[in-house]
């Protein structure tokens, strides 16, 4: 078992529920607030002494949410820069595509904010699902999940390339010489692949924790393959430990086969999570967000999540099989789809019944209980920690760090200082990571 759990937390809007906005205080709602409540959220997990903070991203609007609940899609990398500065500690990971961007670009970018955060910035490497962004960077199609996963590992290596075109120890500073740096290391990068074509240097040298550390949240047998080679985190749906576990081991062997350590890479499943000081009131609780969801919401949102065309789906039968051949396929969809098969259930049935990420892990209940949670998990291998995604904002977290970690921190289970001053550090432990190379 793991020394300690790692945790980061995934942190939206006013909560990962969408009925949270419904409880929210209304000073919260603006969309101009919503950076105040993310920034607050930020310092509490860093009081928690949480690994990360992490922002997903979509380089497109799904118009029919809007209608339902905020939709405030700030740039990841933008609102980490900003959150950088009223913190010390605690990683700062952004979501970035490899599907719509470029390397370069995207590399500057992430070292930039590696520097301003003194060595706590994280990249979520993600392969846009998302067909209709295709339209909005002038494109006329979207590519096909293995030409994305192609594109996603030549752009990552191109990434790593530049932030390694700098020695670590290229900035000499040498007065006497009138020397700022040897430029014997630095080197251009000349790669010509089949996706890319960048020649030149990074503009900056390497960053404080020699590059920012990568994560990758696809649980396709692409995705664990590029995690295999270039990831340190892995965030995934898991409903149980058994599925947990045996995701973990998948991963585990693929870094193995990348000439990696097993333990290079952490996997994190997600926890959306409702905590009430008694059983009782954590099931009041979920249950009140519950009964506030739009039942026409659920079930498109459902469609949305698993790649589904809404126009083809009577959400009053099972989910048919041509709906299922005409999907952006993914692990999401395979799970719809499996459930739908197995239990005969209608789509709005199933859409009841999946709350959170199709095959996602959900808990409601009091902190001792989420804690035993956490150990059991850690105990039979099924995680190295969790992924947290608060139902709410700011109070699901603040219960997590306030009553939970004290709980984890007695049993030996969570840190009780940042030791590192790095995300990659927080990760994999200075040891491991002090000297090594991007």
């Amino acid at each position: 078992m793991p020394q300690h759990a790692h945790f980061t937390a995934f942190l939206t809007g006013v909560g990962y529920h969408e009925s949270a906005w419904l409880f929210a205080d209304p000073a919260d709602l603006d969309p101009i607030a919503h950076v105040r409540v993310l920034t607050e959220a930020t310092r509490t997990a860093e009081r928690g002494l949480l690994d990360a903070v992490f922002f997903a991203d979509s380089p497109g609007l799904e118009i029919f949410r809007a209608g339902y609940f905020p939709q405030v899609g700030f740039d990841p990398l933008e609102l980490v820069a900003a959150l950088a500065a009223g913190t010390t500690r605690i990683g700062l990971v952004a979501t970035a595509s490899t599907t719509y961007g470029t390397p370069y670009d995207l590399a500057r970018r992430l070292a930039t904010i590696d520097f301003v955060s003194g060595g706590r910035a994280g990249w979520n490497i993600v392969t846009t699902r998302y067909a209709g962004a295709a339209g909005n960077f002038g494109l006329a199609s979207h590519p096909e999940h293995d030409e994305r996963y192609a594109r996603a590992d030549e752009f990552v290596e191109v990434a790593r390339r530049l932030w390694d075109s700098w020695d670590a120890d290229a900035v000499v500073h040498d007065r006497t010489a009138r020397r700022w740096a040897d430029t014997a290391r630095i080197r251009p990068v000349d790669f010509h692949g089949r996706f890319f074509d960048v020649a030149g240097a990074l503009t900056l040298p390497r960053s404080p924790q020699g590059r920012p550390a990568l994560a990758q949240a696809g649980s396709s047998g692409a995705g664990i393959a590029l995690a295999g080679r270039h990831a340190d985190l892995v965030f995934t749906a898991q409903p149980d430990p058994v599925s947990a576990r045996a995701f973990r081991d998948r991963v585990r062997a693929a870094v193995r086969d990348h000439g990696r350590e097993a333990d290079d890479v952490l996997v994190l499943p997600g926890v959306a999570f409702v905590i009430g000081s008694t059983e009782a009131e954590a099931r009041a609780k979920r249950a009140a967000l519950e009964d506030a969801v739009d039942p026409e919401f659920r079930w498109r949102n459902l469609a949305h999540n698993a790649g589904l065309d809404q126009d083809r789906i009577d959400p009053d039968r099972p989910l048919g099989e041509e709906v299922i051949a005409a999907a952006e396929r993914s692990s999401r969809t395979d799970e719809v789809a499996r459930r739908s098969r197995e239990t005969g259930r209608t789509f709005r049935e199933i859409a009841d019944e999946l709350t959170g990420l199709p095959g996602g892990l959900e808990f409601t209940g009091t902190p001792e209980q989420f804690a035993d949670l956490v150990e059991h998990w850690l105990e039979t291998g099924a995680s190295d920690g969790f992924t947290l995604q608060p139902t709410t904002l700011p109070d699901s977290l603040e219960l997590f760090v306030d009553h939970v970690v004290p709980i984890l921190q007695r049993r030996g289970l969570h840190r009780t200082e940042y030791t590192t001053t790095t995300l990659r550090g927080h990760l994999l432990g200075e040891r491991r990571t002090a000297g090594v190379p991007a």
